[in-house]
Protein backbone atom coordinates (compact mmCIF):
# COMPACT_ATOMS: atom_id res chain seq x y z
CA UNK A 1 0.00 0.00 0.00
CA UNK A 2 1.50 3.12 -1.18
CA UNK A 3 1.08 6.13 1.45
CA UNK A 4 -0.79 8.92 -0.01
CA UNK A 5 -1.04 13.12 1.60
CA UNK A 6 -4.25 13.05 3.81
CA UNK A 7 -3.32 9.71 6.02
CA UNK A 8 -4.61 11.76 9.01
CA UNK A 9 -6.51 9.09 10.54
CA UNK A 10 -3.01 7.39 11.46
CA UNK A 11 -1.44 10.72 12.39
CA UNK A 12 -4.49 11.13 14.89
CA UNK A 13 -3.49 8.36 16.48
CA UNK A 14 0.22 8.31 16.71
CA UNK A 15 0.40 11.76 17.92
CA UNK A 16 -2.68 11.24 19.80
CA UNK A 17 -4.36 14.63 18.61
CA UNK A 18 -8.42 14.07 17.69
CA UNK A 19 -9.14 14.45 13.84
CA UNK A 20 -11.31 17.60 13.95
CA UNK A 21 -8.06 19.33 15.65
CA UNK A 22 -5.97 19.19 13.00
CA UNK A 23 -4.48 21.53 10.16
CA UNK A 24 -4.26 19.07 7.13
CA UNK A 25 -1.73 20.44 4.71
CA UNK A 26 -0.83 17.26 3.35
CA UNK A 27 -2.76 16.69 -0.02
CA UNK A 28 -2.82 19.72 -2.07
CA UNK A 29 -6.25 19.94 -2.31
CA UNK A 30 -8.08 23.29 -2.61
CA UNK A 31 -9.36 24.28 1.54
CA UNK A 32 -11.75 26.76 -0.07
CA UNK A 33 -13.36 24.22 -3.16
CA UNK A 34 -15.72 24.40 -4.94
CA UNK A 35 -19.49 25.16 -2.86
CA UNK A 36 -21.88 22.33 -3.14
CA UNK A 37 -25.63 23.01 -3.98
CA UNK A 38 -28.25 21.23 -2.22
CA UNK A 39 -28.79 17.87 -4.18
CA UNK A 40 -32.54 16.49 -5.39
CA UNK A 41 -33.54 13.71 -3.35
CA UNK A 42 -34.98 12.14 -6.95
CA UNK A 43 -31.28 11.57 -7.89
CA UNK A 44 -30.49 9.25 -4.99
CA UNK A 45 -33.63 6.60 -5.99
CA UNK A 46 -32.25 7.01 -9.79
CA UNK A 47 -29.29 5.29 -12.08
CA UNK A 48 -26.73 7.98 -12.84
CA UNK A 49 -28.07 9.20 -16.49
CA UNK A 50 -25.17 8.74 -19.17
CA UNK A 51 -26.53 11.82 -21.49
CA UNK A 52 -26.64 14.32 -18.71
CA UNK A 53 -24.49 16.87 -20.23
CA UNK A 54 -21.32 16.44 -17.94
CA UNK A 55 -18.92 14.90 -21.36
CA UNK A 56 -20.12 18.32 -23.02
CA UNK A 57 -19.00 20.20 -19.85
CA UNK A 58 -16.04 18.87 -19.46
CA UNK A 59 -15.20 18.66 -23.14
CA UNK A 60 -15.45 22.55 -23.03
CA UNK A 61 -14.11 23.17 -19.76
CA UNK A 62 -10.64 20.95 -21.04
CA UNK A 63 -10.97 22.45 -24.71
CA UNK A 64 -11.23 19.03 -26.00
CA UNK A 65 -14.60 20.42 -27.67
CA UNK A 66 -14.20 18.66 -30.83
CA UNK A 67 -16.26 15.94 -30.39
CA UNK A 68 -18.96 14.64 -27.09
CA UNK A 69 -16.76 12.02 -27.18
CA UNK A 70 -13.97 13.32 -26.61
CA UNK A 71 -13.46 12.54 -22.64
CA UNK A 72 -14.46 9.79 -20.13
CA UNK A 73 -15.91 9.90 -17.14
CA UNK A 74 -13.82 8.08 -14.60
CA UNK A 75 -13.75 8.00 -10.47
CA UNK A 76 -11.52 10.20 -10.38
CA UNK A 77 -8.14 9.65 -12.16
CA UNK A 78 -6.87 7.39 -10.04
CA UNK A 79 -9.50 4.88 -11.52
CA UNK A 80 -8.30 6.41 -15.08
CA UNK A 81 -4.33 5.25 -14.38
CA UNK A 82 -5.32 1.64 -13.69
CA UNK A 83 -6.89 0.93 -16.40
CA UNK A 84 -4.45 2.63 -19.35
CA UNK A 85 -1.79 -0.22 -18.46
CA UNK A 86 -4.54 -3.10 -19.03
CA UNK A 87 -4.60 -2.01 -22.56
CA UNK A 88 -1.28 -2.90 -23.61
CA UNK A 89 0.69 -5.89 -23.44
CA UNK A 90 4.20 -5.84 -22.00
CA UNK A 91 6.06 -2.40 -22.80
CA UNK A 92 8.63 -0.16 -21.27
CA UNK A 93 7.38 2.68 -19.51
CA UNK A 94 9.25 5.54 -18.48
CA UNK A 95 8.36 7.91 -16.14
CA UNK A 96 9.93 10.61 -13.60
CA UNK A 97 12.14 8.46 -10.69
CA UNK A 98 10.12 11.13 -8.09
CA UNK A 99 6.64 11.26 -8.78
CA UNK A 100 2.73 10.13 -7.85
CA UNK A 101 4.17 6.68 -7.61
CA UNK A 102 0.70 4.96 -8.15
CA UNK A 103 1.36 5.63 -11.46
CA UNK A 104 4.37 3.19 -11.66
CA UNK A 105 2.75 1.18 -9.11
CA UNK A 106 -0.22 0.33 -11.77
CA UNK A 107 1.74 -0.43 -15.04
CA UNK A 108 4.08 -2.63 -12.73
CA UNK A 109 1.02 -4.90 -11.75
CA UNK A 110 0.17 -5.47 -14.82
CA UNK A 111 3.65 -6.78 -16.08
CA UNK A 112 5.19 -3.83 -18.05
CA UNK A 113 8.87 -2.86 -16.86
CA UNK A 114 9.01 0.85 -15.50
CA UNK A 115 12.44 2.72 -16.45
CA UNK A 116 13.45 6.06 -14.77
CA UNK A 117 14.71 9.01 -15.10
CA UNK A 118 16.03 12.29 -13.46
CA UNK A 119 13.47 15.09 -14.51
CA UNK A 120 13.17 15.38 -18.23
CA UNK A 121 13.90 12.41 -20.38
CA UNK A 122 16.60 12.32 -22.85
CA UNK A 123 17.24 10.78 -26.45
CA UNK A 124 17.89 7.37 -24.52
CA UNK A 125 14.75 7.45 -22.91
CA UNK A 126 12.45 7.82 -25.29
CA UNK A 127 14.12 5.40 -28.06
CA UNK A 128 13.32 2.41 -25.10
CA UNK A 129 9.92 3.92 -24.15
CA UNK A 130 7.07 2.63 -25.70
CA UNK A 131 5.10 4.29 -22.82
CA UNK A 132 6.28 8.07 -22.04
CA UNK A 133 4.16 9.00 -18.34
CA UNK A 134 4.26 12.37 -16.77
CA UNK A 135 2.31 14.23 -14.47
CA UNK A 136 2.58 17.86 -15.78
CA UNK A 137 3.23 19.78 -13.62
CA UNK A 138 5.06 17.40 -11.29
CA UNK A 139 3.86 16.46 -7.78
CA UNK A 140 5.62 16.96 -6.16
CA UNK A 141 8.61 18.70 -7.41
CA UNK A 142 5.93 20.75 -9.31
CA UNK A 143 8.12 20.69 -12.45
CA UNK A 144 6.41 21.69 -15.67
CA UNK A 145 6.95 20.62 -19.43
CA UNK A 146 5.89 22.84 -22.06
CA UNK A 147 3.42 21.83 -24.38
CA UNK A 148 6.24 22.20 -27.61
CA UNK A 149 7.98 19.62 -25.90
CA UNK A 150 5.16 16.84 -24.98
CA UNK A 151 3.75 17.31 -28.56
CA UNK A 152 7.54 16.81 -30.00
CA UNK A 153 7.60 13.56 -27.53
CA UNK A 154 4.31 12.64 -28.46
CA UNK A 155 5.29 12.31 -32.13
CA UNK A 156 8.53 10.74 -31.59
CA UNK A 157 6.70 7.56 -29.40
CA UNK A 158 3.42 7.96 -32.03
CA UNK A 159 5.17 6.73 -35.10
CA UNK A 160 6.21 3.26 -33.80
CA UNK A 161 2.69 2.80 -31.89
CA UNK A 162 4.33 4.31 -28.72
CA UNK A 163 2.17 6.50 -25.82
CA UNK A 164 2.41 9.95 -23.82
CA UNK A 165 0.27 9.67 -21.05
CA UNK A 166 -0.58 13.12 -18.95
CA UNK A 167 -1.29 13.19 -15.87
CA UNK A 168 -2.82 17.11 -15.33
CA UNK A 169 -3.78 16.86 -11.75
CA UNK A 170 -2.37 20.22 -11.02
CA UNK A 171 -3.17 22.21 -13.92
CA UNK A 172 -6.28 23.98 -13.38
CA UNK A 173 -4.99 27.21 -12.48
CA UNK A 174 -2.91 27.48 -15.59
CA UNK A 175 -5.08 26.17 -18.71
CA UNK A 176 -3.17 27.86 -21.10
CA UNK A 177 -0.46 25.11 -20.57
CA UNK A 178 -2.90 22.27 -20.86
CA UNK A 179 -2.43 19.44 -23.49
CA UNK A 180 -5.98 18.77 -23.89
CA UNK A 181 -6.86 20.02 -27.12
CA UNK A 182 -4.49 17.74 -28.73
CA UNK A 183 -5.95 14.67 -26.85
CA UNK A 184 -7.80 13.54 -29.89
CA UNK A 185 -4.41 12.74 -31.43
CA UNK A 186 -3.06 8.93 -31.24
CA UNK A 187 -1.59 7.34 -28.92
CA UNK A 188 -2.09 10.77 -26.53
CA UNK A 189 -3.87 10.24 -22.92
CA UNK A 190 -4.84 13.03 -20.60
CA UNK A 191 -5.66 12.67 -16.86
CA UNK A 192 -7.46 14.93 -15.18
CA UNK A 193 -9.72 15.14 -11.98
CA UNK A 194 -11.65 17.66 -9.87
CA UNK A 195 -9.98 16.53 -6.81
CA UNK A 196 -7.32 19.34 -6.44
CA UNK A 197 -8.47 22.57 -8.00
CA UNK A 198 -12.21 22.07 -7.33
CA UNK A 199 -11.57 20.51 -4.01
CA UNK A 200 -14.03 17.84 -4.37
CA UNK A 201 -12.01 14.88 -3.56
CA UNK A 202 -14.40 13.19 -2.46
CA UNK A 203 -16.73 12.93 -5.00
CA UNK A 204 -14.61 11.26 -6.81
CA UNK A 205 -14.90 12.72 -10.35
CA UNK A 206 -12.22 12.47 -12.94
CA UNK A 207 -11.99 11.84 -17.23
CA UNK A 208 -9.12 10.47 -19.46
CA UNK A 209 -9.17 12.45 -22.82
CA UNK A 210 -8.03 10.62 -25.59
CA UNK A 211 -9.69 9.72 -29.27
CA UNK A 212 -12.25 8.00 -29.59
CA UNK A 213 -11.22 4.66 -30.61
CA UNK A 214 -9.29 4.72 -26.93
CA UNK A 215 -12.42 6.13 -25.17
CA UNK A 216 -14.51 2.93 -26.09
CA UNK A 217 -12.12 0.13 -25.60
CA UNK A 218 -11.75 1.97 -21.35
CA UNK A 219 -15.47 2.54 -21.08
CA UNK A 220 -15.92 -1.51 -21.86
CA UNK A 221 -13.24 -2.11 -19.35
CA UNK A 222 -14.73 0.34 -16.78
CA UNK A 223 -18.71 -0.73 -17.48
CA UNK A 224 -21.41 1.27 -16.24
CA UNK A 225 -22.46 4.02 -13.71
CA UNK A 226 -18.44 4.55 -12.54
CA UNK A 227 -19.61 7.93 -11.03
CA UNK A 228 -22.54 8.15 -8.88
CA UNK A 229 -25.76 10.68 -10.05
CA UNK A 230 -24.80 12.94 -7.16
CA UNK A 231 -21.20 13.46 -8.10
CA UNK A 232 -21.96 13.85 -11.83
CA UNK A 233 -24.49 16.54 -10.81
CA UNK A 234 -21.83 18.60 -8.69
CA UNK A 235 -19.38 18.05 -11.36
CA UNK A 236 -21.16 19.39 -14.21
CA UNK A 237 -21.91 22.37 -12.04
CA UNK A 238 -18.34 23.06 -11.56
CA UNK A 239 -17.35 22.65 -14.78
CA UNK A 240 -19.50 24.99 -15.75
CA UNK A 241 -19.28 27.84 -13.30
CA UNK A 242 -16.58 30.29 -14.97
CA UNK A 243 -17.05 33.11 -12.61
CA UNK A 244 -16.07 31.18 -9.83
CA UNK A 245 -13.31 29.24 -11.86
CA UNK A 246 -11.60 32.66 -12.81
CA UNK A 247 -12.14 33.99 -9.23
CA UNK A 248 -10.57 30.97 -7.88
CA UNK A 249 -7.65 31.11 -10.23
CA UNK A 250 -6.45 34.29 -8.99
CA UNK A 251 -6.96 33.39 -5.33
CA UNK A 252 -5.05 30.31 -4.94
CA UNK A 253 -2.50 31.84 -7.06
CA UNK A 254 -1.98 34.54 -4.40
CA UNK A 255 -2.47 32.15 -1.82
CA UNK A 256 0.39 30.04 -3.06
CA UNK A 257 2.59 33.01 -3.04
CA UNK A 258 1.53 34.42 0.40
CA UNK A 259 2.72 30.82 1.73
CA UNK A 260 6.02 30.63 0.27
CA UNK A 261 6.37 34.03 1.16
CA UNK A 262 6.02 32.92 4.89
CA UNK A 263 8.17 29.66 4.45
CA UNK A 264 11.14 31.65 3.03
CA UNK A 265 10.75 33.90 6.17
CA UNK A 266 11.60 31.27 8.50
CA UNK A 267 14.10 29.57 6.30
CA UNK A 268 12.24 27.15 4.70
CA UNK A 269 12.68 28.48 0.71
CA UNK A 270 10.41 26.02 -1.29
CA UNK A 271 12.50 24.41 -4.24
CA UNK A 272 9.44 25.22 -6.35
CA UNK A 273 5.17 24.82 -6.23
CA UNK A 274 2.14 25.40 -7.78
CA UNK A 275 -0.85 27.13 -7.37
CA UNK A 276 -2.07 24.15 -4.35
CA UNK A 277 1.16 23.55 -3.27
CA UNK A 278 4.76 24.50 -2.16
CA UNK A 279 7.54 21.63 -2.05
CA UNK A 280 10.85 22.35 0.25
CA UNK A 281 13.94 19.98 0.02
CA UNK A 282 15.56 20.18 3.28
CA UNK A 283 18.27 17.68 5.73
CA UNK A 284 15.74 18.51 8.55
CA UNK A 285 12.53 17.42 6.91
CA UNK A 286 11.61 14.36 9.40
CA UNK A 287 11.92 16.17 12.28
CA UNK A 288 10.31 19.50 10.99
CA UNK A 289 6.85 17.33 10.11
CA UNK A 290 7.36 15.91 13.55
CA UNK A 291 7.80 19.11 15.21
CA UNK A 292 4.50 20.90 12.92
CA UNK A 293 2.19 17.31 14.29
CA UNK A 294 3.00 18.09 17.59
CA UNK A 295 1.44 21.50 16.92
CA UNK A 296 -1.92 19.45 15.44
CA UNK A 297 -0.64 20.40 11.84
CA UNK A 298 0.23 17.62 9.46
CA UNK A 299 2.69 17.86 6.64
CA UNK A 300 3.43 15.26 3.30
CA UNK A 301 6.94 14.09 4.34
CA UNK A 302 8.93 12.54 1.09
CA UNK A 303 11.86 10.89 2.88
CA UNK A 304 13.54 10.07 -0.05
CA UNK A 305 14.09 12.62 -3.06
CA UNK A 306 15.50 11.25 -6.44
CA UNK A 307 17.16 13.60 -8.20
CA UNK A 308 17.78 16.30 -5.52
CA UNK A 309 20.73 16.75 -3.50
CA UNK A 310 18.70 16.82 -0.73
CA UNK A 311 17.75 13.81 0.82
CA UNK A 312 14.30 14.51 2.16
CA UNK A 313 11.63 16.73 1.48
CA UNK A 314 8.07 18.25 2.48
CA UNK A 315 5.19 19.31 1.04
CA UNK A 316 2.75 21.96 2.16
CA UNK A 317 -0.59 22.56 0.57
CA UNK A 318 -2.14 25.84 1.51
CA UNK A 319 -3.96 26.68 4.89
CA UNK A 320 -7.98 27.38 4.99
CA UNK A 321 -8.44 31.08 6.15
CA UNK A 322 -8.72 30.52 9.75
CA UNK A 323 -5.52 28.14 9.53
CA UNK A 324 -2.32 30.64 8.65
CA UNK A 325 -1.57 32.39 12.25
CA UNK A 326 -1.92 29.00 13.31
CA UNK A 327 1.16 27.47 10.52
CA UNK A 328 2.79 30.66 10.72
CA UNK A 329 3.49 30.55 14.76
CA UNK A 330 4.22 26.67 14.04
CA UNK A 331 7.30 27.28 11.50
CA UNK A 332 8.31 30.30 14.07
CA UNK A 333 8.39 28.00 16.95
CA UNK A 334 10.65 25.68 15.14
CA UNK A 335 13.14 28.23 13.89
CA UNK A 336 13.64 29.60 17.90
Amino acid sequence: MLEHGGNLAAAAKQYDIPLENWLDLSTGINPDGYPIAEIPTAIWQKLPLEDDGLIEAACAYYGCATSPSSALPTAGSQAALQILPQLRTDSKVAMPKFMYQEHANAWQANGHEVIKFDFFPDENILQQADVLLLCNPNNPTATKFSVPELLSWHASLAVRGGWLVVDEAFMDVTPEHSIAKYAHLEGLFVLRSLGKFFGLAGARVGFILAEEHMLKQMQEAIGPWSITGPSRLIAKQALLDKAWQEKMRVQLAENSQKLATLLTKYHLRPMSGTALFQFVPTKNAQALQQHLAQQGIWVRLFSETPGLSARAALRFGLPPEDGWARLEAAVKLWQN
